[in-house]
């Protein structure tokens, strides 16, 4: 009896493996999302939290995140080295604070708040994950490859974006038995000696979602290391 139990489980194994081998990238990043947004509730997202960004050399970077995607509203409150600031949309409208600490006031047809929106478009990309790959533009390849980055295997997404959306071009590393995402890396266009690859550790549920509590950060070309954030949750 007992060798026909492990003949079953050996037998589960490799057809799941089978499987996950035969998942196209489409199909695997939904299983991601699946595990991180279980109950899909990223279109209307709300939540705050604070990042701790620590950089060689220099002094740590508070940035407390508040993203409301129903309401249009973000605001990122930045603190280092004794300096606080602040970014802030609602809708169209802008407010931020410039190099000499006054508030500016704008909308986001102004060229003044380009850089507010820029800022709103990658917090919300990044923590928005495996989610937001199914944006308007994204392309995310058929094929599915393996990949094996710092001793682990990944099943591994190749994405692409309509030239209006972006020109990077971005791997996702999934773990083939959650399909949670641990890495994510990209190249300036095809060129993989560019760009940068992000390990992500631990999660922190927020809104329902799972996002990665640490992310560090290293060059593709050399693995030197820029960084590692850190979500506390507010």
């Amino acid at each position: 009896m007992k060798n026909y139990t492990l003949i079953a489980i050996l037998f589960c194994c490799a057809f799941a493996k089978a499987y996950s081998q035969q998942l196209s990238g489409p199909e695997l990043v939904a299983k991601s999302i699946a595990y991180h947004d279980p109950n899909s509730n990223w279109e209307t997202f709300t939540g705050e939290f604070t990042l701790v960004l620590d950089m060689p050399d220099k002094p740590d970077r508070k940035s407390v995140i508040t993203l409301d995607l129903p309401r249009e509203y973000f605001n990122v409150t930045t603190t280092q080295d004794g300096k606080t600031s602040f970014r802030e949309l609602l809708g169209t409208g802008c407010k931020y604070t410039n190099e000499a600490g006054e508030v500016v006031t704008s909308t986001t047809a102004d060229e003044d708040c380009e850089r507010t929106v820029m800022f709103r478009n990658y917090y919300s990309y990044l923590y928005g994950l495996p989610m937001k790959l199914t944006d308007k533009g994204t392309i995310i390849e058929k094929d599915v490859k393996k990949h094996t980055l710092k001793g682990k295997e990944y099943l591994v997404a190749r994405v692409r974006y309509d030239k209006n959306v972006g020109t990077d071009v971005w791997q996702f590393y999934f773990d083939p038995e959650t399909y949670a995402m641990e890495v994510y890396q990209f190249f300036k266009g095809d060129d993989e000696t560019t760009g940068e690859y992000i390990l992500l550790t631990d999660l922190a549920t927020i809104g329902g979602i799972k996002m990665p509590k640490d992310r560090a950060w290293y060059y593709n070309k050399n693995d030197g290391y820029l960084g590692t954030d850190k979500i506390k949750v507010n």
